[in-house]
């Protein structure tokens, strides 16, 4: 049986906020899966250490802090704080802060809750939310997908495709209409938008499907990447009249290989990402070519 620090770890995992722990001396001491999303610091990279400095604002938004999010109290919203990502791209959050005491009221460290904050003037129950530019439109997309694999076709540049299925999409299409999903595609897009590499496009594929080109070197980053992304949607802070729904995406990844075709490499980008959603969502497939069978490898993301 797991014991109750496990637990509280495991739980802490699960919430789409970023969460941060730091013991009395500074140093952190927990580090949630959705911190690593927003801002490319692994919890192995920070354990025990003092917060970068780039990532200083996020725990301590009275110094920081620009304006509320929305009305409230400071304490029950936060404030607007800029901090960077890994990657070294400018991260705009909504942070709280809290002082954390023992049974005596000594300190004994301290803790940071906190999210990516993609509008100001986003209203709280969804509508309106994101920019449509972000992604590319299917038929700009079609084109972007048909010259870079002839780049890879003639040059072997690393190519690759991300296929992207909102687990929730048809669920909260059924029961809150057509103005829900959209405001849940754009809070989407904007969050995967977060985790693009320099020269990657993200466009809609359909429905509640999105399609990212990439350039990863490898398989293994590849997949790497696309876990990343799959943490970074977890994060999407989505509400529609007020009530939060969580979301989740289900990813395939399918690299170029020499001598398949762009329709063959979409069909295995396709099947993986279905398989995700088959196993409950929430995952990431890497598939590989038919012609290696035994050699496809998925996992929850």
């Amino acid at each position: 049986m797991p014991d109750r620090m496990a637990l509280l770890e495991s739980a802490l995992d699960s919430l789409p906020e970023g969460i941060v722990l730091l013991d009395g001396g500074g140093g952190v001491a927990l580090w949630n899966q959705a911190a690593e999303a927003i801002t490319g610091y692994a919890a192995l990279d920070l354990l025990a250490r003092p917060v970068p400095e780039d990532l200083r604002p996020l725990l301590d938004g009275q110094r920081h802090g620009e304006a509320l999010y929305s009305a409230g109290s400071r304490s029950d919203r936060g404030v607007l704080v800029r901090t960077r990502h890994k990657l070294g791209h400018e991260i705009p959050a909504i942070a709280r802060t809290l002082i954390l005491r023992d049974s005596l009221g000594e300190r004994i460290g301290a803790a940071a809750l906190f999210h990516p904050a993609e509008r100001l003037d986003a209203l709280p129950h969804g509508e309106g939310g994101g920019n449509p530019d972000v992604a590319a439109s299917q038929a700009d997309l079609e084109d972007r997908l048909q010259s870079e694999f002839e780049d890879f076709d003639r040059d072997g540049q690393a190519f690759g495709i991300l296929w992207i299925a909102v687990d929730q999409g048809p669920e909260l299409r059924r029961t809150h209409g057509a103005a829900a999903s959209q405001a849940m595609l754009e809070k989407i897009m904007h969050a995967l938008a977060a985790g693009l590499r320099p020269a990657e496009e993200l466009g809609r594929w359909g429905d509640d499907e999105f399609l990212v080109i990439a350039h990863e070197r490898t398989p293994e980053m590849l997949a790497a990447h696309a876990r990343t992304l799959a943490g970074l949607a977890r994060t999407a802070d989505f509400r529609w009249w007020g009530d939060r729904v969580s979301l989740t995406v289900s990813i395939g990844a399918a690299q170029a290989e020499i001598g398949e075709l762009l329709p063959q490499l979409l069909k295995r980008a396709r099947k993986a990402m279905e398989t995700g959603t088959r196993e409950g969502g929430n995952r990431v497939a890497f598939a590989l070519r038919e012609s290696d069978p035994g050699k496809d490898s998925g996992g929850q993301a």
